[in-house]
């Protein structure tokens, strides 16, 4: 089970009377296979974001993704680091309550495992959470839209407005086919849109009143 630190900033943030959001406390070997999973979120908060996700030690290393992970080795994509996530995250999908951090719809876009590929300078395998502590991170997605490697590098630090860049590799699954429009994208598991989630969830506590 992740030390309780590792998600102290995520429950301090939230109020889980009032959110939907898992609070933590599974640990690794009651969620997920022998690799470790990912999972990608759309996020239609105050602005919407791609919400990459990683899991780390028992917890799921987190990003913000503005326009979102893409298939191009041409692109690099900005990731701003977020708090850790509890790994029971990697199944929310619904609405998180006005008033509350984060307000808004969440959908699952994208989710699956992933096998870390860091290496140091002289090729010799070291430890992922290692490989994201020195700052550079390569990786192979396999889920059921993100596929190939990528790789996670910091380009900035010190500050509280630590940033990283998201790139595809160049690869057999590198692609020219781009993110697609938050808007239009559909769940990876339910199929629904942004829109469909947030009606359904209106509906939902309608029902309740």
């Amino acid at each position: 089970m992740p030390a309780t630190d590792d998600l102290e900033e995520y429950r301090r943030k939230r109020d889980f009377a009032k959110s939907a959001e898992p609070k933590g406390g599974v640990s690794r070997g009651e969620h997920g296979g022998a690799q470790p999973s990912f999972v990608v979120q759309i996020h239609d908060a105050t602005t919407t974001h791609f919400d990459f996700r990683l899991e780390v030690d028992g917890v799921l290393k987190s990003w913000a993704v503005p326009k979102g992970p893409s298939g191009d080795p041409h692109d690099k994509r900005l990731a701003m680091p977020t708090e850790d996530h509890p790994l029971e995250y990697a199944d929310f999908e619904g609405t998180i309550a006005e008033g509350e951090y984060g307000a808004g719809t969440v959908i699952l876009w994208d989710e699956g495992t992933y096998r870390s590929t860091s290496a140091d300078r002289k090729g010799k395998e070291i430890p992922f959470a290692e490989a994201l502590e020195r700052g550079h991170a390569s990786f192979q997605l396999r889920g059921h839209k993100l596929h190939g490697g990528y790789a996670l590098t910091r380009i900035r630090q010190g500050t509280d407005r630590e940033a990283w860049l998201l790139v595809k590799k160049g690869d057999t699954h590198g692609s020219r086919r781009r993110t697609p429009d938050p808007a239009r994208a559909r769940s990876v598991r339910t199929r629904r849109t942004l829109r469909q989630v947030a009606a359904d969830a209106d509906a939902d506590s309608r029902q309740r009143r």
